[in-house]
């Protein structure tokens, strides 16, 4: 089954490339589309020298374009299974493996990396990001009528059936709750799997916080009461 890797990537110079090696040496031969979202950085010139396909936008339209953006190219690109990839050096390539076999085993239509199923994984969250994604989760899951434990992993896998079907409007983070909205809506087979999430200062400072939980909530509230497409 041919898997493409969505790696979206904003002023990611200072980790891209170790992003892009992770994958290589955890999941060797992977096919990589960098979603560039208008980075004013070398993002885009250090992804093409490590052999990543590039897609740009002209200027910054936030993670849910960039995924959106993604994925379409890799349904173009004729993708069994596409896995998304955080260029934050937040994922190891090595949990991909794990991540696609539900997938090809038919099991199911997409597979969450969760955080929230290994005390060890879970003890490396810093706690204001534990309390927001634990408080996403249970909102998404009543509005989506889902079991998921981490809405919010960024480290995901859908085969061609889900990655047609869902449909992606929202523009930034919010994006991850509608993923798993979409998924629900569209009565897909979603399970998950254990992975390991690293945190340094930087993604530390890169979670979702109180304003922008609210923003998320309202939008897929939103979605699921009809008012935005």
């Amino acid at each position: 089954m041919k898997v493409i890797i969505v790696m979206p990537a904003y002023n990611e110079e200072k980790t891209i490339k170790q992003s892009l090696q992770s994958l290589e040496a955890g999941f060797p031969g992977a096919n990589v589309v960098v979603v560039n979202d208008g980075s004013s950085d070398k993002t885009e010139e250090i992804a093409l020298k490590e052999g990543a396909f590039v897609a740009s936008h002209i200027i910054n339209r936030g993670l849910g374009a960039t995924l959106a953006t993604g994925i379409n190219s890799a349904i173009r690109k004729n993708a069994d299974i596409i896995v998304t990839f955080d260029a934050d050096l937040q994922h190891s390539g090595r949990d991909i493996k794990n991540l696609i076999e539900p997938i090809q085993k038919k099991r199911a239509n997409a597979v969450i990396g969760s955080r929230f199923l290994r005390t060890e994984d879970l003890e490396m969250m810093p706690p204001v990001t534990k309390f927001g994604n634990w408080f996403l989760t249970g909102f998404t899951n009543l509005l989506a009528r889902t079991k998921v434990t981490d809405s919010q992993s960024g480290l995901r896998a859908f085969d061609k059936k889900a990655a047609k079907a869902i449909s992606i409007v929202c523009d930034r983070y919010d994006v991850s709750s509608e993923i798993v909205y979409e998924l629900g809506r569209c009565g897909m087979k979603i399970e998950e799997v254990p992975i390991k999430a690293l945190y340094d200062e930087r993604s530390k400072r890169k979670g979702t916080n109180v304003r922008e939980g609210v923003k998320i909530m309202y939008g897929i509230l939103l979605k699921r009461l009809w008012l935005r497409k």
